[in-house]
């Protein structure tokens, strides 16, 4: 599923490039690692691919993205909220998960179960921008 996934992701952009993991840090939160898979520039847009494991009770942490977010789940079970704290979604293994970009989609993605998380990530960022950019709890009982 992992190869599919990616290999899925990298033709649908049209891109080439090695696979090759190194360690990266994540997005702010807690029980969150990243691995990256692949970095590579086009023009003015940067894509990154990541494979990124929450732990379990583990959560991305507040925050927003600079360019467009696709994922998909590969292990366990990601309850996505929205900042008016809601969740907007629960997603499972194959579930696909887009993310739109900006200041006013502000987010936070949670591990609620006993079993890691794993996602494949693939970040659309505009060059010079970091993947994601912390924001403050907007007001919910819970990080």
């Amino acid at each position: 599923m992992r190869t599919t996934s990616r290999l899925a992701l990298i033709t649908a952009l049209g891109l080439s490039a090695a696979v090759v993991p190194s360690v990266a840090g994540a997005t702010p939160g807690s029980g969150v690692t990243a691995v990256t898979i692949f970095n590579q520039t086009v023009g003015d847009t940067q894509y990154v691919l990541r494979e990124i494991t929450i732990a379990p009770g583990g959560s991305t942490g507040w925050h927003h993205h600079p360019g467009p977010v696709k994922a998909v789940v590969l292990a366990g079970v990601l309850t996505h909220h929205e900042s008016d704290c809601s969740i907007d979604g629960v997603y499972r293994p194959g579930q696909f998960i887009n993310e739109p970009n900006g200041t006013g989609y502000v987010h936070l993605g949670r591990n609620l179960t006993t079993a890691p998380l794993v996602l494949e990530v693939l970040y659309q960022n505009p060059v010079g921008n970091p993947l994601a950019v912390s924001a403050p709890n907007p007001g919910c009982s819970f990080e």
